[in-house]
């Protein structure tokens, strides 16, 4: 009997390699586009807390209804974050890096001259494609991440007027520009 799985040879110029160092994984992993989020709340003394992750999943679940985030370990944000009763995921609009990059800013004020709206302790950018309301669900152990599963409680869609900010090959794009 003949197997009906069949070996073929690889016919491209790439070839593959067994450099899998940190430096060549972000590479890598750089050739997949994706959305860019920003993480907000108030924290438990008032004092507002932010991160911006690219590493952000929606549709993990709709039921019930999931989405998730990997963050480093070594994040002092991701632990403040947590510990709110409801964080906002705001998923930047076009024209937006700006915003991320001074939100992902280690040692700056990540809300100077930001416009946001509240609700409940959960911050959301203005302008972006998308808001979120969400409560952390459950987060479980990634190497040197850990990702966590957040629940959506509320959204609001603005991509009839905000198209999303894109993370690729690492920078900052716009979808219409492509």
């Amino acid at each position: 009997m003949t197997s009906a799985l069949q070996t073929h040879e690889l016919h491209t110029t790439a070839q593959l390699s067994n450099d899998i160092s940190p430096l060549s994984l972000r590479s890598a992993f750089g050739q997949f586009p994706s959305g860019v989020a920003a993480l907000a709340a108030y924290g438990e003394d008032g004092v507002p807390q932010g991160m911006v992750a690219s590493s952000f999943t929606v549709g993990v679940s709709l039921e019930p209804p999931l989405v998730s985030v990997a963050v480093q370990n070594t994040s002092t944000t991701w632990p403040l974050l947590r510990e709110t009763h409801r964080i906002g995921v705001s998923i930047l609009g076009e024209g937006q890096g700006t915003i991320a990059r001074q939100m992902a800013a280690k040692n700056a004020d990540r809300f100077a001259d930001l416009p946001t709206a509240t609700n409940h302790d959960a911050i959301f950018v203005q302008e972006a494609a998308l808001w979120l309301e969400t409560s952390l669900y459950g987060e479980f152990p990634a190497g040197d991440h850990v990702v966590a599963l957040l629940e959506v409680h509320n959204l609001a869609n603005f991509t009839d007027t905000h198209e999303p900010l894109v993370f690729h090959k690492s920078q900052f794009r716009n979808i219409r520009d492509h």
